[in-house]
């Protein structure tokens, strides 16, 4: 018992380290970002997201160079289910997230292609290192695809981001050196809390008899995607509604893509055919559920919060059920 409570001891401080990495790492890469002249709207759909997925990316990495790489799809799969689940779910309570048109149509729909691309490139019963390179390579030709899209649109910065773009325009070098500090303390205090987090999670698993993917499935997974419910309750409270949809769908994206195709390099990581039948099937059919609710009004109201919510509750039973037998 003294080994699990330490264990768990550790996954908790693991998962505050991981936190706090995150929140310097985003902050500073969108304030340099930012005064360097790049677009707050851009940096939202990319940076943010990005800084946001870290936390999966140092978790599944580590996993993986130490021969877990069964905590390392867990992760990705439980991550990507709480984010639309837990994380939209939950911000919705606060405050019913408006969203643009365009989201549903052009942001989702990648989201539900890069998922859908694991299935053809495991069917090998793994994700090779070229299957990653195939994952990687499809990230250049999505910011490519986001500064184009954002730079034909007309600019609708508020007020807020108005103000932010002029301070930071007039940022001195300190400034600037301070940002690439926070930046550089964050990627440190990632890696340090992925650590943590894979040795607590192997241990409780040995402990237990728990197969890994549920750890990773379960609390690595809402552990890794406490970032994306900060930002997205901060945006949701800041009346940044976009931004809150934004950064979940484009975690998602970055979890497959950056997340298992980098993973994959370092290592294969194995798919079951349970995982493709059962994890992947349940982030698609999550997935699809937010086309219906954002369709009637172009909002997710407080009481469609709850229904994501349940939804990913029910998922978790669902999933978790057979694998205690």
């Amino acid at each position: 018992m003294a080994g699990i409570a330490l264990d768990l001891s550790l996954l908790v401080l693991g998962i505050g380290v991981l936190y706090f990495g995150a929140e310097w790492l985003v902050r500073g890469s969108v304030r340099l970002a930012s005064s360097i002249g790049v677009s707050p709207i851009v940096v939202g759909l990319t940076i943010v997201s990005l800084g946001t997925s870290a936390p999966e990316l140092v978790v599944c990495v580590v996993a993986a160079l130490g021969g877990n790489s069964d905590l390392a799809i867990g992760n990705v799969m439980g991550s990507n289910l709480a984010n639309i689940g837990l994380i939209l779910g939950l911000t919705s309570l606060v405050r019913p997230i408006d969203v643009q048109s365009r989201v549903v149509w052009r942001d989702m729909p990648i989201m539900l292609l890069v998922t859908l691309s694991v299935i053809p490139l495991s069917l090998d019963g793994e994700l090779s290192g070229w299957n990653g390179i195939l994952l990687l390579l499809f990230l250049p030709a999505y910011f490519a695809f986001v500064f184009r899209s954002v730079s034909n649109e007309p600019s609708s910065a508020s007020a807020e981001h108005s103000r932010f773009a002029k301070e930071s325009a007039n940022s001195s070098a300190a400034m600037r050196g301070q940002d690439v500090l926070l930046i550089l303390s964050g990627s440190g205090f990632l890696v340090l809390g992925g650590y943590f987090i894979v040795e607590a999670a192997v241990g409780v698993a040995s402990a237990l008899g728990i197969s890994q993917v549920v750890i990773g499935l379960t609390v690595v997974a809402v552990g890794t995607s406490l970032p994306e419910l900060a930002t997205s309750i901060v945006a949701v409270a800041r009346r940044q509604t976009d931004i809150a949809v934004g950064n979940v769908i484009g975690s998602n994206i970055f979890n497959i893509a950056a997340v298992l195709g980098a993973t994959s390099l370092v290592k294969p990581i194995p798919i079951p055919e349970s995982v493709l039948s059962r994890e992947l099937l349940a982030v698609i059919g999550i997935s699809l559920l937010l086309f219906p609710l954002l369709r009637r009004g172009w909002k997710i109201e407080k009481w469609e919060g709850a229904v994501l919510v349940a939804a990913y509750i029910g998922i978790g039973f669902v999933l978790l059920g057979p694998m205690s037998q």
